[in-house]
């Protein structure tokens, strides 16, 4: 199923939300899914409509929806004030409400079949976000954005086993020395708590966070690009995935590696839907 087809769906599925929670202001398209799902999202953790799964599977779509109400021209502030409303709704809404029990059982339905599907493609400008969670006998990227440096091969996610893929950069350089350390470098949202989507994305040096890789190993095979027989997998704090996740998903973030001759290899990589990815990978192998 193709998100095209997942996000149809759930629109179609959503939209009985709108008897329960008309917005104060008309949204259309993609702010308008967003605040069908936040609502949905909000009502189910005060009523407890779904199970883990379902609950998973929506908390992916609305960062899915989000993204793409962000990309397609919508404030970030428009969207905090869609999110307070949509809760504010849900709050007021009884949870033995009949028409919840059938946005409840609709929702179920059509996020059941969303929480079984495999693989997802989170498109990006240019790089998407590429989710599996198909349950492997050997190591894996179950999300994954590739990039490069050059000539030079360099993958970031989630990899390695089923019960613990961790985050990671593979990089395969060619035709120089191997670095020393690795770190992920973006914007920080305690200097600059507004996204950063001019020129290219990429927040000014003087706004910029960063987070040091913890550790190097030799990576594994499955991990490795097209045609690339060794490499090494840099990895990082899981704390380095929620500061990703708050990036707006048209900003830039940079995996650089640094060398003993005082050069750095800077790699790009789109934020995009980093959240809504992760958030799908969270419901759990297949």
């Amino acid at each position: 199923m193709t998100i095209r087809q997942n996000a149809a769906a759930a629109k179609a599925v959503l939209l009985a939300a709108a008897v329960l929670a008309t917005p104060a202001q008309a949204w259309a398209g993609p702010a308008d899914t967003y605040y069908e799902r936040a609502f949905v999202v909000a009502a189910d953790a005060r009523c407890g409509l779904f199970d883990d799964r379902v609950d998973a599977a929506l908390t992916a779509a609305t960062a899915q929806a989000r993204g793409a109400a962000l990309r397609s021209g919508a404030p970030e502030a428009d969207l905090r004030a869609v999110a307070a409303r949509a809760r504010s709704r849900a709050d007021a809404v009884s949870c033995r409400d009949p028409q919840l029990a059938v946005v409840r059982d609709r929702v179920d339905g059509a996020f059941s079949g969303w929480a079984r599907t495999p693989r997802m493609t989170f498109p990006g400008k240019a790089r998407p976000w590429v989710a599996d969670r198909n349950a492997w006998s050997r190591p894996g990227w179950r999300l994954m954005q590739a990039s490069r440096v050059g000539a030079s091969p360099v993958t970031f996610g989630y990899g390695g086993e089923d019960d613990g893929p961790a985050l990671t950069a593979v990089v395969s350089f060619v035709g120089r020395s191997r670095p020393y350390a690795a770190r992920i470098v973006f914007r920080d949202d305690a200097k600059a708590p507004r996204a950063w989507v001019s020129g290219d994305g990429l927040a000014p040096a003087s706004i910029r966070a960063s987070v040091w890789a913890t550790g190097v190993s030799a990576a594994d095979a499955a991990l490795l690009a097209d045609g690339r027989r060794a490499g090494d997998a840099w990895r990082f704090p899981a704390s380095a995935a929620d500061r990703l996740a708050r990036l707006d998903p048209r900003e830039t973030f940079l995996v650089e590696f640094h060398f003993r001759d005082g050069s750095v290899a800077k790699v790009p990589f789109e934020a995009g839907d980093f959240a809504a990815g992760r958030a799908f990978m969270a419901m759990g192998a297949l």
